[in-house]
């Protein structure tokens, strides 16, 4: 791991609050947050806070999100695929090769089949929705060079589903990379994926464009940017009362992510009612469903409002609301992980601390690389940690699993 995520968020806060010039007391009014809040975190006396806060924190101290909280920046080596290690650089040098500048040079090898490339795309879409990063950088970099390779060779109808894989393979490229704090290499990769959808014939594709997008938007802390990007693609996709699942699916997975960029702005009405358009368009649906690797229904509508609920600080409600969620062994385990947690943010909140630690030991069992490059769980971790008795071996094993004792 790098220094900067061995070191705590309240050292970062720190350090660039005094290079900034600024004291406890002028963050604070220009964070728009209590100097309590500053104060206890860079004392180390405060490990987590809420996404709301952190992003407010970053906009007043001039940086992204994801160096305050300390995301991983690169891979863990141990949990490479058995092709081989995974690799940040190789991944930047799929998603902008030097040849791009250089006027491109010919392709050096036969372009694989189009039913091979959706092949390796499913098997890839899989190890994502199971939160095995690493094998991902192992996998994505192939996989965005013969899709490319592809997409310059073919014409016609293969030409078009080359470049749907190619723009697709770019989104994961930019979810990955955003899991790694690399945001502006991710919003590279969205440019490039949406240059690749205008190639092909899948207007879905420029649905799910926006919604990564607006997921990428959100981790680099342009809020407004996020909210605006998912409630415009929205807007023009609206589905209307016989509209098919799919449609609806579409849709409700673009106003939970309008939603998530207003909730770390308090923009609490807003969140409210864009809750309430997708939970109506979920019960529509019946259940859930994957579009593109990502669900959408009943149970990830109440998946998100628990979400809502524990960033608005409303824990009790929270964790009643855990209490009723239906089919959580229908969401892929990376959701059902990030469930957890929230719950056991709930519960942490509410100084319940055992309870807090098996809900994180139940997101460890659905994802535990997932959990590794998960700040937030992490942060949670160390704040438990620090309040645990000192022989606690569920909470020092997590910590240990989690790489927090060195």
């Amino acid at each position: 791991m790098s220094e900067a995520f061995e070191s705590g968020m309240g050292d970062r806060v720190a350090e660039l609050r005094l290079r900034r010039g600024m004291t406890q007391e002028q963050l604070a009014e220009r964070a728009g947050l209590s100097v309590d809040v500053v104060r206890k975190l860079e004392q180390g006396r405060r490990k987590t806070a809420r996404l709301s806060s952190i992003n407010a924190l970053a906009a007043a101290l001039d940086t992204e999100p994801s160096h305050l909280v300390g995301q991983p920046s690169t891979f863990e080596a141990d949990d490479a695929a058995n092709e081989g290690l995974p690799s940040v650089l190789a991944l930047r040098q799929a998603v902008s090769p030097v040849t791009d500048l250089l006027d491109g040079e010919a392709d050096p090898e036969e372009p694989p089949s189009i039913e091979d490339l959706r092949a390796a795309l499913r098997s890839t879409e899989t190890v994502r929705r199971e939160g095995r990063i690493g094998e991902i950088g192992v996998l994505l970099p192939s996989l965005i060079r013969d899709a490319r390779v592809a997409a310059h060779a073919y014409t016609g109808s293969a030409g078009a589903a080359a470049n749907s894989v190619l723009a697709v393979a770019y989104q994961v490229a930019a979810t990955t990379l955003t899991a790694l704090g690399k945001e502006d290499a991710a919003f590279t990769a969205m440019e490039r994926s949406l240059v690749a959808i205008r190639r092909c014939d899948e207007p879905d594709l420029e649905t799910l464009a926006a919604s990564t997008l607006a997921w990428v938007l959100t981790k680099q802390g342009r809020l407004a940017d996020a909210e605006h990007v998912a409630l415009a693609r929205a807007e023009r996709i609206e589905p209307g009362f016989r509209s098919e699942p799919k449609a609806l699916a579409l849709w409700g997975v673009l106003l939970l992510r309008a939603a998530t960029a207003a909730v770390r702005q308090e923009k609490h009405d807003t969140v409210t009612e864009l809750l309430r358009l997708a939970t109506g368009a979920a019960e529509s649906m019946g259940e859930d469903r994957l579009v593109h690797a990502t669900p959408f229904g009943p149970t990830n509508a109440g998946v998100a409002r628990v979400n809502f609920l524990v960033e608005m600080e409303k824990s009790d409600e929270a964790v009643r609301a855990a209490r009723t969620i239906p089919g959580l062994g229908s969401l892929p385990p990376t959701w059902r992980a990030r469930f957890h947690v929230d719950r056991a943010l709930a519960y942490s909140d509410l100084g319940k601390d055992r309870p807090a630690v098996n809900a994180l030991l139940l997101a460890e069992a659905d994802a535990p690389e997932w959990m590794r490059y998960h700040s937030t769980s992490r942060r949670l971790v160390e704040e438990l940690r620090g309040r645990a008795p000192r022989r606690d071996a569920a909470v020092l094993g997590l910590a240990d699993r989690l790489g927090l004792i060195r």
